[in-house]
């Protein structure tokens, strides 16, 4: 699938922070937002990803 392009505002320092974390682990500061958003997504159980691996865990107890 595409990746979606859009404008996103943020605090000056917050993203200054993003670039020094993602500088430090050699990434694009792009690609350290979407490692971020991610994981958060993964941590609340909204990743669409691990949704289906849940349900084929499921299916395959049954």
């Amino acid at each position: 699938m595409p990746k979606k392009s859009f404008i996103i505002r943020i605090d000056p320092d917050k993203l200054s922070a993003i670039e020094k974390w993602a500088s430090d682990e050699f990434r694009s500061t792009n690609g350290q937002i979407e490692w971020i958003l991610d994981q958060a997504l993964r941590k609340a159980g909204r990743n669409k990803k691990n949704k289906n691996e849940k349900q084929n865990e499921s299916n395959d107890e049954k």
